[in-house]
């Protein structure tokens, strides 16, 4: 078996230095965590492919910190529960909440490998890593969301999410998303016009989400009217997004009066950061973590004014803004912690770079010209200024702008945009 990376937890040296010598024989890297919190600053610096976790420990018992890392979207590897005390009771509970399974003091050789060697092969089938609503934070404002979410999935009724653009409204479709069903995201719509049907074939037991109604020509607006009546036969669930609220739809003329009736009957306003700045700290926090899994970025906390200083900004740009400001405090800090003045730096190229009302008369684009001429030279500077505030991150220019990044480079190419390394 190949190496793997083992963390394991116990408030006893014996044991972490029994199990490590073991677990070193058979080849793998193990670090060591004498309490949770140790846990917790492991956790953070890097995904172990397994963690041996024990129930009883003194600043924090196995199974909180099991919670934590599940409510926090952490909990993305196998954990084996460790305990002298073990009973059904406590085995039950841990398997529950996300353990993978539970062993008991004092460990058999045996049992020990077999279940190390069965909880990594589990491991290379784990949910990758993401950001998810449950990473959130505990404010008031996102734990009512998150019930209201939960009364919503109960059904299989349509669903119109009202929220800004580069914010949370598709982490809030995917929490109606249930594993192993389909997912069927559409930013192009011209298959809602020509298949509507094939989308609900597709989407059988699973979820269809439209992240723009706003952007639908009329005959795609028919064919989301037929998704919206015949999605019971399909056992589908149409959730739809708009960054513009039902009086703004309702004045749009382009807009069909009876499709917005159809969704007007289950609509959801999903905050905006700035409505709940208290979930900042743990954000950023989720946010770095994320990074180190899915780029290889060395891991680099925040100290407490860098955090103070995210809190107390303000993110017109929502999450998607965050995402950025944090991406680069982590690649650019010289230090292996963030400090305010990190933040700062970062947040000053963010809000230097802001179009404001005396700036957009220099716009370039030449209002006396065809408007298809005037729109490409709007679409020329729009992308070229968010290329420059992300130093051309593709990535992060795909969710900012809300397009699906193969008609991003077409779009690109089409403007005559070079992409840089």
């Amino acid at each position: 078996m190949a190496s793997r990376n083992i963390l394991v937890v116990d408030d006893e040296i014996g044991i972490r230095e029994l199990l490590r010598d073991i677990l070193e024989d058979e080849g793998h890297h193990i670090t060591l965590a004498e309490n949770a919190q140790a846990a917790r600053d492991a956790r953070l610096k890097q995904r172990p492919d397994l963690v041996l976790l024990d129930i009883w420990m003194p600043d924090c018992d196995g199974i909180s910190l099991l919670k934590e890392w599940g409510n926090a979207g952490l909990l993305t590897m196998p954990v084996v529960m460790m305990s002298g005390h073990g009973t059904i009771d406590t085995a039950v509970e841990a398997t529950r909440i996300g353990a993978f399974d539970f062993l008991e003091k004092p460990i058999a050789l045996q049992k020990l490998l077999k279940t190390v060697a069965a909880a990594l092969k589990h491991a290379e089938n784990h949910p990758k890593t993401e950001m998810n609503l449950a990473s959130f934070g505990k404010s008031l404002v996102i734990s009512e969301l998150k019930q209201r979410l939960e009364q919503i999935s109960r059904t299989k009724n349509a669903l119109l999410l009202i929220g800004k653009r580069g914010g949370s409204v598709e982490l809030c479709a995917r929490f109606l998303h249930l594993a192993g069903t389909p997912w069927v995201g559409l930013n192009e719509y011209e298959k809602l016009a020509n298949a509507p049907l094939e989308i609900l074939e597709q989407a059988r037991e699973g979820v269809v989400f439209i992240e723009e109604v706003a952007s639908l020509q009329k005959t795609e607006q028919k064919g989301l009217q037929l998704l919206l009546n015949k999605a019971d036969k399909y056992q589908a669930r149409v959730v739809c997004a708009s960054a513009f609220s039902l009086p703004q739809l309702a004045e749009n003329p382009q807009f069909d009066y009876y499709l917005l009736q159809s969704l007007s009957q289950s609509t959801l306003k999903v905050p905006a950061l700035n409505d709940h700045k208290e979930d900042i700290p743990d954000l950023a926090t989720a946010m770095a973590s994320l990074l180190v899994e899915t780029s290889g970025a060395d891991y680099k906390s925040f100290d407490v004014a860098a955090l103070n200083a995210l809190r107390n900004a303000d993110w017109p740009g929502d999450l998607a803004e965050l995402e950025a400001v944090v991406q680069n405090a982590m690649l650019s800090s010289l230090t292996d912690k963030i400090t305010l003045n990190d933040v700062n730096r970062v947040l000053e190229q963010f809000t230097s770079s802001e179009i404001n009302p005396s700036s957009v008369a220099q716009l370039p684009v030449e209002l006396v010209q065809p408007l298809r001429e005037a729109r490409d030279d709007f679409e020329r500077f729009y992308f070229q200024h968010h290329m420059k505030l992300i130093n051309n991150n593709m990535s992060k220019l795909a969710e900012i702008s809300g397009l699906e990044r193969t008609h991003l480079y077409r779009k690109l190419k089409q403007l005559g945009i070079k992409i840089k390394g």
